[in-house]
């Protein structure tokens, strides 16, 4: 005879098993798809002014998430145009009129014109379809115009030179994956400006002056005040140690104008040179213009001109770029001259 359980028994142990089997996949739900924390975008946040150009500026934070390798960059603002290529970074679009020659190798080999440093050709970039647009500087204001393209970033920073090469290097080494050349990138330019602030220590007084025009303007140091229009002008002092013959001078966007009687007044050791009409002018490479300029009677009898200690700085790297990698690199190469 066979041993069977009754039909109500094996329902029983059916249903129970059934009900523990349910129990149990309520005690462990599937597990949640999770993003890598080296994949996860970044947030950048900065202030953006809200104000009309008639009024006084009105500052409001944003935060933007920041993809991690961005297929299609478009990069409005220079310095963070170097920076992005010397991590290894493309650029499909930018203002291609003002990449610097030293700088152009880091274009897609179909790169498009995106407009100018102060304005966007919002049409095209649009069609583009980027996943990152980076301004910073004078295309800072083009933000509201392309925040609704891609996600859009300003990478200008009101604050001392170092402190926002540092952020925005550190930052630009996350979205590309390359912290490791980033940090190198950081050490070596900081051992750059270390060396040449040693030279100009024993180096007497100077003064940083642009060329304009037919005119010359002084440029003064920061003193603490790190907005748009004192920052270029500091540079040679605040970075790199050259002591100002003179702090009393009205801070400007091209400095303060000033006569070549002021030169020989003033007369300091040292007069670092920016041609603004070459830096405006595309060609990097020449200081003609205002070595013709300063070629005169009443500068001849400077200090500096006597003892041949007129420098002229690369005037794309110090008016239109001042910042990034490349640049940096450049500007430290500039003061490094008097050592030679």
């Amino acid at each position: 005879m066979k041993n069977s359980r009754p039909i109500a028994t094996l329902s029983l142990v059916a249903a129970s098993a059934l009900v523990l089997a349910g129990c149990a996949a309520e005690a462990a739900p599937a597990a949640e798809e999770t993003t890598p924390a080296d994949e996860a975008p970044l947030e950048w946040s900065f202030e953006f002014n809200t104000a009309a150009e008639d009024e006084d500026p009105a500052y409001e934070p944003v935060t933007v998430e920041v993809p991690r390798n961005p297929e299609k960059v478009v990069i409005f603002d220079m310095a963070s145009f170097d920076t992005w290529v010397n991590l290894g970074g493309e650029v499909a679009g930018a203002p291609l009129e003002s990449v610097p020659d030293y700088l152009e190798d880091g274009l897609a080999d179909d790169a498009f014109n995106a407009g100018t440093l102060f304005e966007a050709d919002v049409l095209a970039i649009a069609e583009q379809e980027p996943d990152l647009i980076i301004l910073g500087g004078r295309s800072a204001a083009l933000y509201d115009a392309l925040q609704d393209i891609a996600p859009t970033i300003d990478m200008s920073s009101p604050g001392p030179f170092e402190e926002t090469l540092e952020r925005n290097v550190t930052f630009l080494g996350g979205v590309l994956g390359a912290q490791d050349e980033a940090a190198t990138a950081l050490e070596e330019l900081e051992a750059g400006i270390e060396e040449a602030k040693a030279v100009t220590a024993d180096a007497g007084t100077g003064l940083g002056i642009m060329v304009s025009g037919d005119g010359i303007s002084a440029l003064k140091p920061s003193l603490g005040d790190y907005s748009g229009r004192n920052l270029r002008g500091g540079l040679i002092y605040d970075v790199f140690g050259v002591q100002p013959v003179i702090e009393d001078i009205e801070g400007a966007t091209h400095g303060e104008p000033v006569s070549f009687e002021f030169l020989l007044e003033t007369d300091p050791d040292y007069l670092w040179v920016i041609d603004r009409n070459t830096a405006t002018g595309g060609d990097s490479g020449s200081s003609e213009g205002a070595a013709a300029i300063l070629d005169n009677d009443i500068v001849n009898q400077t200090t500096a001109a006597q003892n041949d200690q007129i420098v002229y700085l690369d005037p794309v790297a110090w008016y239109i770029v001042f910042g990034g990698i490349e640049t940096t690199k450049i500007m430290t190469d500039d003061v490094m001259q008097i050592a030679e």
